[in-house]
């Protein structure tokens, strides 16, 4: 069936296409592929196939309200540590969609989100390897930016293939300040609602668990002159956890101001049994229906993500039994303008933000138990000259090795320098010099990082991350990329930790290895 549907599809795109003549063509494509070698410092040897590879091809047609188009995904095989069940070339994705100024409809694949994501998200995110998009039909209405409705229905894709899971929901929203015509407040709410089905087996019946359930959650939305107010209650409905029926539920709460080069946020949020896997049997990191942000500063230096923060949704797949979690942050920046004492001739930009999520102490209360995480920064970024711009970041990072099972904490202390200079208008150089230190885990680390900028084709790089304190093991990384228009070309070879890397607080586990990697991205 489904392979009549894709052909079905297909053909009905073909044969729209083909009547067009004066529609365009848009595309990209991206390769990224691995060799690996053996290391026995790193204690890593390759399998008996060294050589991995990512492949996707993506082609959109657009004629006036219609558009149609297509991905094509390739694993020969999938690169070290994304899922495993990444492992063939297949159509991934194909659509079409009609849509003007109100209305639009789509069969195939398609991706969406209700609210912050928290009841239901599919999205694309390859460098975790994760695709759920939804194979189905989506609508979509919105009058008059008063009433905005959407509704779908699908299966949610997983791995290579479609699972066995099927999905209904809608949302709307209503824009209470555009009906009464309040043009200086934006205030709206809106509610969405998940219908999931999954079959289940017989002893999952016997314990109280059901193959449909039903979510749903509620928000307001409010702004006026910066001030603004974000509030949202979901309810996932009721699943089985170790064959005991929970109720996942989340309050999200977030407060704030921006205006005049100030702007300060307040966030607030609680979790408990809110792990929405797409299918109950898979324990793939890809397997997610919802998204659940890591609220707090997200890192990109290297020392800063040796223990990146993964929210603790309340899910028996994961390290830890916790029923979930709370905690919240608050974030700050202000921009010194330039004139002021502190701005100087250029201007300076502050950033802090603190952030503390603790375990649920016991189901259905706001009680905090053991500390998972915590972390304190603080950043400057300071334009001096026209050529040299410098950035300088602390940050004080609590870990819980545990996840949350006891009260275990590691604490560390990470400094950065991120300096940047223009020689020419087309040769710059940029050198990062980071230091953390800690009493626990692998002790004391180092890293640093050179980068030479030939505008606009050629970029040089090297890096090195250096455990001093315990293992006395460098974790280097050279390489070189070539960008002409649209496509970029790039090459290197290092050895990796292991370790995790996430995107907005979604995870996926890499064990460590060496080799060498090239990819291309290319657009059209």
């Amino acid at each position: 069936m489904r392979y009549y549907i894709t052909l079905a599809a297909l053909l009905l795109s073909a044969s729209i296409l083909s009547a067009q003549n004066d529609g365009y063509l848009t595309g990209s494509f991206e390769t990224n592929d691995h060799i690996y070698v053996k290391d026995e410092a790193n204690k890593f040897t390759p399998a008996d196939d060294p050589f991995g590879t990512n492949n996707y091809l993506k082609l959109d047609y657009y004629k006036g309200n219609f558009s149609a188009g297509m991905q094509i995904e390739g694993y020969a095989p999938v690169l070290i540590g994304f899922p495993s069940e990444l492992n063939k070339f297949a159509m991934s994705n194909f659509y079409v969609n009609w849509k003007d100024e109100d209305f639009q409809i789509t069969a195939g694949t398609f991706y969406d989100q209700f609210g912050s994501g928290l009841l239901f998200r599919s999205w694309e995110d390859r460098l975790l390897g994760l695709n759920n998009a939804i194979m189905g039909a989506r609508f979509a209405y919105n009058w008059e930016d008063k009433i905005a409705f959407k509704a779908l229905w699908g299966t949610p894709r997983l791995g290579m293939g479609l699972s066995e899971t099927q999905v209904r929901g809608a949302d709307l929203s209503v824009s209470l300040s555009n009906i009464i015509g309040l043009d200086d407040i934006l205030l709206a709410v809106e509610g969405s609602v998940l219908n999931r089905y999954e079959k289940i087996s017989m002893d999952a019946e016997d314990a109280g668990g059901k193959p449909t359930s039903t979510g749903f959650s509620g928000r307001l939305n409010f702004d006026w002159n910066g001030l603004f107010f974000k509030g949202e209650y979901v309810d996932l409905g009721k699943k089985l956890v170790a064959f005991t029926p929970k109720r996942g539920n989340a309050q999200l709460v977030e407060l704030g101001y921006n205006g005049r080069g100030l702007g300060v946020t307040l966030t607030g949020r609680r979790l408990e049994w809110m792990g929405q896997k797409i299918s109950s049997k898979s324990m793939s990191t890809a397997n997610l229906m919802s998204y659940v942000p890591a609220m707090s500063t997200q890192y990109t230096y290297m020392l800063t993500t040796l223990h990146p923060y993964n929210p603790q949704v309340g899910d028996e797949s994961t390290f830890s039994f916790n029923s979930g979690e709370m905690g919240g942050q608050l974030d700050a920046f202000y921009n010194f303008r330039r004139g002021t004492a502190l701005g100087g001739k250029r201007g300076m930009k502050v950033h802090a933000n603190f952030a503390t999520y603790y375990t649920l102490a016991q189901e259905g209360t706001a009680k905090p138990g053991n500390l998972l995480f915590r972390d304190f920064s603080f950043d400057v970024e300071k334009q001096w000259t026209k050529q040299f711009k410098m950035v300088l970041l602390y940050s004080m990072q609590e870990y819980n090795p545990t996840y949350g099972n006891f009260k275990t904490t590691w604490l560390s202390n990470i400094v950065v320098a991120d300096l940047l200079y223009k020689w020419t208008p087309t040769f710059s150089t940029r050198m990062e010099l980071q230091y953390l230190t800690t009493q626990e885990d692998k002790k004391d680390w180092m890293a640093a990082l050179l980068e030479v900028n030939f505008a606009p084709h050629w970029s040089i790089w090297g890096s090195d991350m250096y455990n001093h304190g315990s293992t006395k093991m460098h974790y280097y990384n050279v390489g070189v990329s070539y960008t002409k228009g649209r496509t970029r070309l790039a090459g290197g070879y290092g050895r990796y930790k292991d370790g995790f890397i996430c995107s907005g607080g979604v995870c996926r586990q890499i064990p460590q290895y060496t080799g060498a990697n090239f990819s291309i991205t290319t657009s059209f």
